[in-house]
Order: C-alpha cells, then sequence, then structure tokens
C-alpha cells in the first residue's frame, strides 16, 4: 500500500469556507479542499429559492423533505400551490432515460390520465440539472397527486385501481420507449448475481432465488407474443405510489422505473401487494376478483396472462432485491441484511405457495 504521509497526530477538516478543527497539525496539501462524497441530501431552503427562480412560484414558497430514498423527493408549497420535486440520485438514471419517463408521463396527462405530471420551468425545461457535492444531479417538478395514501385498499379502491390499470394499459400497449426491455434476464438474472456477490448462493434463501429464476425463465421463454401483450410497463404500481380521492379515482405516479415488457408485470406486482397489506386471505381474494373483474371491464385480459401473473409478481419482487444490493452504499444500508433477505424470499414463497405453484 502506498504510504500517503499520513501525519501521526489527527488531520484537521479543511473545508471552503477554511479551517474548522482547533488541532494544530501538519495537512497533507492534497486534503486541504474538501472530501468527496458518494450521496448528499440536497438542502430544503436551497431547493425552495431554487424552484422559486427557475419555475417563477410565490414568494412564500417552501421547500421539506418527503422521502430519502433511491431518489430524494420534496413537497414543494405556497398557499396556493403545491408540488414535488424528484431529485435524482447521482448516476441512477441518464438524462435520455428521465427525458423519456416524461414524455410517457405528458402522453399519459394528454389523454386525460390521471398522473403526476412534470412541470416545465419558465424557459420550457422540464429536466433541472444541480451540481451536487458528489457530481451532476437531475431533478424534475411533477404536479402534485391529490387524494390519500392507502395501506389497505377498500374493495372499491381495488376495483377503480383495476380501471385505472387497464386505462394506463391501454396507452401503453404496443408503445415502446427508450428505457430497459424488462425480460427474465433483465429482472431477474440480474438481480440474483448482484445478491450472490453479496449474500453467496449456499443460504436456503439463494437456493429458492435460484430455483425462482430458472421457473421464471421456464414461463418466460414459452410466452406467445400473440396472445400476451407488450407494452410500456410502470414496473412499481403499489400502494406507495398512488394517490386515493374521496371519490375513489386513482391516480398515479413515480414512473421511475417504467420501461418495456409483458403487461402482466404490472398486474402481478399491484395483486402481489394487495396480498401483502391484506392479512384476511379470504378478503384477498375478493378484492382480487373484483381488481381483475375492473381490469376485464376495460381491457381484454387472456387466460395465458392470467396464468402468468404469480410469476409477474415474482419477478417484480426479486427484481427489486438486486436494486436493495445495487444501492446498497446510498439507500438500503439501513435495512439491507440476512435477516431482511430472509424476510424478502419468505415473502415471495408465501406468495406462491398461495397460488399452488411450488418453486
Amino acid at each position: 500500500m502506498q504510504d500517503l504521509g499520513w501525519p501521526q497526530e489527527p488531520i484537521p477538516i479543511f473545508g471552503r469556507s477554511g479551517f474548522v478543527s482547533t488541532n494544530h497539525a501538519q495537512v497533507d496539501p492534497r486534503f486541504m479542499s474538501y472530501v468527496p462524497v458518494i450521496s448528499s441530501i440536497l438542502s430544503p431552503t436551497y431547493l425552495a429559492e431554487f424552484v422559486h427562480q427557475k419555475f417563477r412560484l410565490a414568494s412564500d414558497t417552501r421547500c421539506r423533505i418527503i422521502r430519502i430514498g433511491a431518489n430524494h423527493t420534496y413537497l414543494i408549497t405556497s398557499r396556493t400551490e403545491r408540488y414535488v420535486l424528484r431529485v435524482y440520485a447521482l448516476d441512477w438514471r441518464t438524462e435520455l432515460e428521465i427525458s423519456e419517463e416524461l414524455r410517457l408521463l405528458n402522453l399519459l396527462q394528454k389523454n386525460k390520465f390521471s398522473v403526476s405530471y412534470p412541470i416545465p420551468d419558465i424557459r420550457g425545461q422540464y429536466i433541472q440539472k444541480m451540481n451536487a457535492p458528489e457530481g451532476l444531479r437531475f431533478a424534475v417538478m411533477f404536479s402534485y397527486a391529490e387524494g390519500e395514501a392507502v395501506k389497505n385498499l377498500s374493495n372499491e379502491a381495488c376495483y377503480q385501481l383495476g380501471v385505472t390499470m387497464a386505462r394506463l394499459h391501454q396507452q401503453t400497449v404496443d408503445l415502446t420507449i427508450n428505457r430497459k426491455n424488462y425480460t427474465a434476464d433483465t429482472l431477474v438474472h440480474w438481480a440474483f448475481d448482484l445478491a450472490k456477490g453479496f449474500f453467496g448462493d449456499v443460504s436456503e434463501e439463494m437456493q429458492f432465488f435460484n430455483r425462482a429464476l430458472v421457473a421464471i425463465d421456464q414461463e418466460f421463454e414459452q410466452m406467445d407474443p400473440a396472445i400476451v401483450r407488450y407494452g410500456v410497463v410502470h414496473l412499481d404500481i403499489w400502494q406507495d405510489n398512488l394517490k386515493v380521492d374521496q371519490h375513489n379515482v386513482i391516480s398515479l405516479f413515480d414512473f421511475d422505473n417504467c420501461g418495456n415488457g409483458p403487461l402482466f408485470l404490472d398486474l402481478g406486482y399491484t395483486l402481489m401487494s394487495l396480498y401483502r397489506h391484506e392479512p384476511d386471505k379470504e378478503q384477498y381474494r375478493e378484492k382480487r376478483k373484483l381488481f381483475l373483474q375492473a381490469y376485464r371491464s376495460t381491457v381484454a385480459l387472456s387466460e395465458a396472462e392470467e396464468r402468468l401473473l404469480p410469476y409477474g409478481g415474482l419477478a417484480i419482487w426479486l427484481h427489486y432485491n438486486g436494486v436493495h444490493v445495487q444501492r446498497f452504499d446510498d439507500f438500503s444500508n439501513p435495512f439491507l441484511s440476512p435477516t431482511f433477505l430472509t424476510y424478502w424470499i419468505n415473502t415471495a414463497r408465501q406468495w406462491m405457495e398461495y397460488h399452488d405453484i411450488q418453486v
């Protein structure tokens, strides 16, 4: 290892504002500017002024953090307006990928679909660029989705969610965007390789993961494109990414993971989420029935697609375990552990057993 010539005493910290330590040790000049970071939380005070100027918002504009997650989400408010500002993590999405997400949202909004859509600044630009300490980050302002976040949806809300997803798929069937193509390889093989590097492959949980990968491979290889519809999928429609208003109108948001793939993926993952959040499985059975009945009232769902729903939920569930590993340093560190993997895989196992499918 190269000797960097560290002093024997503690090193004082130097920043752009100057000396901030009372320690008088000698400092290597290479460390006198600033310490590199891998992730930062941008100041809400700064962002309030930023959007006030960029979007010509009211002088009383305020900003506060909603969530620090895979991306950072802020609530922008004034006495008369509400918006949501998403600040993408460094290198999480390219500018082209974000542009394609926004193109999809604008199409949906134009066609009267209830969705959180992007807001242009005073120059007509959607994507803002910010020189964060870790590097260039992108940000987008979105309209505020009205309604309440509900973990355990009512029967009526489940019915309306089925109608909403069907209307979404009416807009996105046979559509393609310049985003990831979701296949067994990009969904599950990718995730398994990352998880194996993090957890190893000898545990019971990772052995289940491997068997699930094989099962998904087999099912996806047999899909008939003449029967199974393809298009743009949201890939993350669950209770945290929708609002329900007093009339059970559903608004969708967070299309950050959208891409191209078989449409049954969205249905399978949403049903899996409803299953997880409904402790009474007889109640879940009724909600599933209403959801699919509502979907079919708007668009056709083939028997082949319905049979694939458990595999669609399973594939996306395992995919997000790969995301957890990928983003361990700046997102999943507080929760990702062998214990969490046990919970994650047990949920997948229970989901498949509910459908009488042994993996």
